[in-house]
């Protein structure tokens, strides 16, 4: 791994554990283009809901089809999130067009979904 993509790496984790002390938000991660989770991951003392980990999975197959899609770009512009609700928790997740990452959130069902992404462009404003 070269140096520059070490100290991203130490970037993107520092970040999501700055959005781990927001007391609504059980998993931050940094998921690559393979879907590696490469930084981040659950809060810590935060027992996974059974089966989260393959929850998290399968929004992220979701996410990835979804995010490649280009076809509304030009008329509606970028996906800036996707969102998903559910009775247990809330899966959010931002693309990185750029670096072809994912940062992949998962919240207790009570955040407010607008309040969290302003939250995420505060602390990933100066990633690119």
């Amino acid at each position: 791994m070269s140096e520059n993509n070490n100290s991203k790496l130490q970037l993107y984790d520092k970040k999501c554990k700055q959005l781990l002390q927001e007391p609504e938000i059980r998993f931050a991660g940094i998921v690559d283009q393979d879907g590696n989770l490469v930084s981040g991951g659950f809060k810590e003392g935060i027992s996974p809901h059974e089966g989260d980990e393959t929850r998290l999975q399968n929004f992220l197959e979701f996410v990835s089809k979804a995010s490649i899609r280009k076809e509304y770009d030009q008329s509606l512009g970028p996906i800036n999130y996707l969102a998903a609700r559910r009775d247990k928790a809330v899966l959010v997740s931002f693309p990185f067009p750029i670096t072809q990452i994912l940062l992949l959130i998962s919240a207790e069902p009570t955040v407010n979904i607008e309040n969290l992404a302003r939250r995420v462009v505060e602390i990933f404003t100066d990633v690119n």
